[in-house]
């Protein structure tokens, strides 16, 4: 699995969270705090704590997903982009190696014709 893909199901995971974390939040102030015996003295935090942690935790998962979105952009490569074109580069006819002769004598490469002036 590459980094993209990676990135992809972090950020997924964090989605579900920030939803349920959201969705336990009350608009009027009761939120998780009310919803699991709300107003006794013996609550693990209170209500004040309990809406400032869930708040904490909205922003935090927020952030940490743009964070990933972000990661996951730069690190994702684009299939429409435009590749780079190498030219061929050969080498020019007249630095060929010379041809052994049928008697094995070496001949020099042919020289191309002079214009006539």
């Amino acid at each position: 699995m590459g980094l993209f893909q990676f990135f992809m199901v972090i950020i997924m995971i964090l989605c579900v969270l920030l939803v349920l974390v959201v969705l336990s939040q009350n608009p009027k102030g009761g939120g998780l705090s009310s919803t699991f015996g709300g107003g006794g003295g013996s609550q693990m935090f209170g209500v004040q704590r309990t809406n400032k942690f869930l708040d904490n935790t909205t922003w935090g998962l927020f952030i940490a997903i743009i964070v990933l979105i972000v990661g996951a952009g730069v690190t994702h490569e684009n299939p429409n982009a435009l590749k780079p074109i190498k030219p061929n580069v050969t080498a020019p006819a007249n630095n060929l190696p010379t041809q052994p002769a049928a008697n094995g004598a070496a001949q020099l490469p042919a020289q191309p014709a002079q214009p006539t002036k």
